[in-house]
């Protein structure tokens, strides 16, 4: 076993100048910097390997060389707090298989323009109304997948199924999500880790703990409300109360992962522990927007850990839904990258679709299933694609996927004075459809990942080369045909 020589983070440093805050309230990119510009050297984070489940022997060694142990589950467990000295004896251990340094992942944002629109003649509707929701003539993704077929046959979704949204948090208060989250399994999984930032010209480490930053902006809120926005919009695409804009269901129960800060750090060992948390606590749908594509040179051991999470959950009868990324990547060729997470086991992974052209914001839309041109593709790494929105020429407008803006976002800002929807596109949008249509189908096939995927498989619209095809896998997803006929 090599000795874990690197402090924390490696990824660290260009993970988070990808966060943003933008001052104008509309079509503006959210790749700014938030002043934080490194990660701080000295502190150690380590993801183990452990030959047996108990610890405890682990944990006084640990703690005697000034270190904790942040969890233990699943054989898996985080060290913090390490120097390098103090992880090479731990690495030397008979009940450690196995220990690496952590790695920042960020979430996956493409690189374009977003769209945010305040929602003033707010009108309550009904469950089985999504379809009269404020902004219903812009979703032009809920057509593309049949979800008002869907909703006429009686398929809202049901409150005994919960989606976790392992993601940058929730919104929980956001109009279109009041009451669907259910906040006794939600939790913030961010941690803490070190930042360098400037204090009085000089660049100083620090620990950072996105909590501390909820309790300071949102006294009253959770800690797992979302200071991002991507983890709302992800959420309200599942399931939402329609009264902004119509999730794929309104019935679907939520939970809040908080994995990902709004510094847009997600750490390796936070997504790890996110979904033993979410198969724990009875998820029947994991929801993976994220990005997280790694090098195998110097990473490869990583895959273990990804292998033991996601066969944990599937084992526990969790159906896994991730993003395929959004770097218009050919994943059966790129050999020297690991893709975090479709190359996981079990998981069904989504390619996004989306309109070459619109003729305004309400349509008509143009070509709703062409591949999305920033979608990561491959015919063995995609199973199926779902709505993510397109990037156009500057002739043809950006086409976007419509859902709740969180109200406490210090990356949008101008979402925490009302009401609002933000028009976003990438994979990251793609992957709830599929979720949502997951979720719908869970009290009528069951908590069996195999057969709910392959249910899925079996109703999708085959697009592009019959069969498989590298941009749309087996077919588009089709939320109509897939709940016809079904119980």
């Amino acid at each position: 076993m090599h000795p874990a020589t690197v402090a924390i983070l490696s990824a660290l440093a260009w993970s988070l100048a990808a966060c943003a805050d933008p001052a104008a309230p509309t079509t503006q990119s959210p790749n700014a910097s938030l002043g934080v510009s490194a990660a701080a050297p000295g502190m150690g984070r380590y993801i183990a390997l452990l030959a047996n489940t108990s610890g405890g022997a682990l944990a006084e060694e640990v703690a005697t060389l000034g270190g904790r142990i942040d969890w233990i589950a699943a054989g898996m467990a985080t060290l913090s707090l390490l120097d390098e000295s103090g992880a090479e004896r731990i690495a030397r251990r008979s009940d450690v298989r196995l220990l690496v340094p952590d790695v920042a992942l960020s979430l996956d944002l493409p690189p374009s323009v977003f769209d945010v629109v305040p929602v003033d003649a707010l009108q309550p509707q009904a469950p089985a109304t999504p379809g009269s929701s404020a902004l219903y003539a812009r979703q032009w993704n809920m057509r593309a997948i049949g979800a008002d077929k869907a909703w006429a046959a009686g398929a809202f979704g049901s409150a005994t199924v919960t989606t976790f949204i392992l993601d940058s948090g929730i919104d929980y208060e956001h109009v279109d999500l009041l009451g669907l989250v259910d906040e006794g399994r939600s939790a913030d999984l961010s941690g803490t880790f070190p930042v360098v930032t400037t204090i009085s010209g000089r660049p100083t480490a620090v620990m950072f703990t996105e909590a501390d930053t909820v309790a300071r902006y949102f006294p009253t809120r959770k800690p797992y409300t979302d200071l991002f926005y991507h983890g709302t919009h992800v959420a309200a695409t599942v399931s939402s109360n329609a009264i902004v804009a119509a999730g794929v269901t309104s019935g679907t129960r939520l939970a809040a992962v908080k994995v990902c800060t709004y510094l847009n750090v997600c750490p390796f060992s936070s997504v790890l522990r996110g979904v033993i948390h979410a198969a724990d606590h009875g998820a029947d749908v994991i929801n993976l927007s994220l990005g997280g594509t790694f090098h195998k040179p110097g990473n490869g051991r990583l895959v273990h850990f990804v292998n033991r999470a996601f066969t944990y959950a599937r084992a526990r009868g969790v159906t896994v839904v991730v993003a395929a990324g959004n770097d218009g990547t050919d994943l059966d060729h790129d050999v020297a990258a690991y893709s975090a997470y479709c190359d996981a086991p079990g998981v069904i992974c989504t390619a996004a679709t989306g309109p070459t052209n619109q003729a305004s914001a309400d349509g008509p839309f143009t070509n709703v299933d062409a591949s999305a041109s920033y979608s990561n593709f491959g015919r063995a790494a995609i199973d199926l694609a779902a709505p993510g929105g397109n990037i156009n020429t500057p002739a043809a407008p950006n086409s976007f996927v419509y859902a709740a803006c969180s109200q406490t976002s210090l990356v949008v800002p101008i979402c925490r004075t009302g009401v609002f929807a933000m028009g976003s596109l990438g994979t990251s949008m793609a992957a709830p459809h599929v979720s949502g249509a997951a979720s719908l189908l869970v009290p009528r096939i069951g908590r069996n990942p195999a057969a709910l995927d392959a249910h899925l498989q079996r109703t999708l619209d085959d697009l592009g080369q019959p069969g498989t095809d590298p941009r749309y896998g087996k077919g588009r997803l089709n939320v109509g045909r897939a709940v016809a006929g079904l119980p």
